[in-house]
């Protein structure tokens, strides 16, 4: 059950699932199997020729995996998803899909450490090249654009920061250009923004956090909108409208139309590069989801009375949290994210270095450690742990400088974290 017409919380509890067929059991099974028997040889033959959909070996399909894939579908208004390993494997298999060695593709520059690291460094043994541009005018997007240029990638609500990029005319400059826009909507969730709606082609996440939402299954998730006209691109992508070799000349764009895009990463990148999501951790992001729309509510809210604390406090130089008057932000947050900014965001010590290290020893409520998106409060100094492989430079652009401290807001009481923070703050160095 995926009707759009149910509201977001209905959806976040039924889309994709129904009661067992065999048991009746209510909840998703989690089916530990690693393949699936075929009903006759002809059955088997059309499943591996994509001539049937169903079960052939849990790389590639699980029954456990397909609920979460449908209801993340339904809940970001797309057309067909594929979940993987984790939120890295993800956008390892959206970019496979379409790049061909000597490529390259365009992103913000306020992304993840990690996924800076993996543009950079990683994705050239692949032949691949990012170009890094400044999101804060989407004309920089356009500019970088060349012949070779195969997508635009940008996370809407951007980790560590909490900057927020302009989705409208991003997506219009690569509608122009042929070019599909990617979002990372790990920090929003659909819930706070649907990127669809403001014209992306694909959607990725990181579900180990917001949509997990307990610090216990990792994954990742590819959304494709279904709207993109691979064939209207006029050549650019091969490996989406020109014969596959490995499926007997089979072009997916024209088989499968709309979902042809989630046929290809799975078929292909799930098949060959093997980043599978387990039953067990599809079925824990199931269960978290089913939360989503309340968890988020408190993300929100406590994260909105945190920030306004630290802003206040005189060890505290800077705070960078949308839902805040003074945030250069606010405007995109109340039209792209009006039920509020998420609650992961960073905030500036006076102290700098030295006191960024001090804080997260001292804090007792908030647990240092490098995730984000957790029941619990969590608390990290970007620049000696998830950014330190960064250069100087690039740990400020993606801001997470030396002063920075970057916190993702729990579901506590919002009294005690702030007596938290403020017992920590007191008497810091420098």
């Amino acid at each position: 059950m995926a009707d759009p017409k149910f509201d977001f919380a209905t959806r976040a509890i039924h889309a994709g699932a129904s009661p067992d067929p065999v048991t009746g059991a209510r909840s998703t099974p989690i089916y530990q199997t690693t393949a699936y028997v075929f009903d006759d040889a002809d059955h088997a033959a059309s499943l591996f020729n994509l001539q049937t959909f169903g079960y052939i070996y849990s790389r590639l399909t699980n029954p456990t995996v397909a609920v979460l894939e449908e209801r993340l579908a339904s809940l970001e208004g797309g057309r067909a998803a594929v979940c993987a390993a984790s939120g890295h494997a993800a956008q390892l298999l959206a970019f496979f899909s379409i790049m061909e060695p000597g490529d390259d593709f365009i992103a913000s520059r306020h992304l993840y450490g990690g996924s800076v690291t993996q543009f950079t460094h990683a994705f050239r043994k692949f032949g691949w090249t990012c170009k890094f541009v400044d999101p804060s005018d989407p004309a920089n997007f356009r500019d970088a654009i060349g012949h070779r240029t195969k997508a635009i990638f940008c996370e809407v609500l951007a980790n560590p920061g909490g900057s927020i990029v302009d989705i409208e005319p991003i997506a219009e400059i690569a509608r122009n250009a042929s070019i599909p826009l990617i979002v990372d909507n790990t920090l929003a969730t659909p819930f706070l923004c649907r990127p669809f709606d403001w014209g992306a082609d694909v959607i990725v996440h990181s579900t180990t956090k917001f949509l997990s939402g307990h610090g216990n299954a990792m994954g990742g998730a590819i959304v494709e909108s279904g709207r993109f006209d691979w064939f209207g691109a006029k050549g650019k992508f091969p490996s989406m409208t020109e014969p596959d070799p490995a499926y007997h000349g089979l072009r997916f764009a024209e088989t499968f139309g709309d979902f042809g895009y989630s046929m290809k990463t799975r078929a292909v990148g799930l098949r060959d590069l093997g980043p599978t999501m387990a039953p067990l951790n599809a079925f824990l992001t199931i269960t978290g989801i089913e939360t989503l729309h309340l968890r988020m509510e408190r993300h929100v809210r406590n994260a909105q009375a945190v920030a306004e604390f630290l802003e206040r406090h005189p060890a505290v130089g800077w705070v960078s949290y949308a839902g805040l008057e003074s945030s250069p932000y606010r405007q995109l947050a109340l039209k792209y994210l009006p039920l509020g900014p998420g609650s992961v965001f960073t905030f500036g010590l006076r102290g700098g270095y030295a006191a960024g290290v001090a804080l997260v020893e001292r804090l007792e409520l908030f647990s240092h450690l490098a995730n984000i998106g957790d029941t619990r409060s969590l608390v990290i100094h970007p620049a000696s742990t998830t950014h330190r492989q960064l250069t100087a430079e690039q740990q400020v652009a993606a801001g997470a400088g030396p002063d920075t401290i970057r916190l993702s807001i729990g579901l506590e009481s919002a009294d005690d974290l702030i007596r938290d923070l403020e017992r920590a703050l007191r008497d810091l160095p420098g």
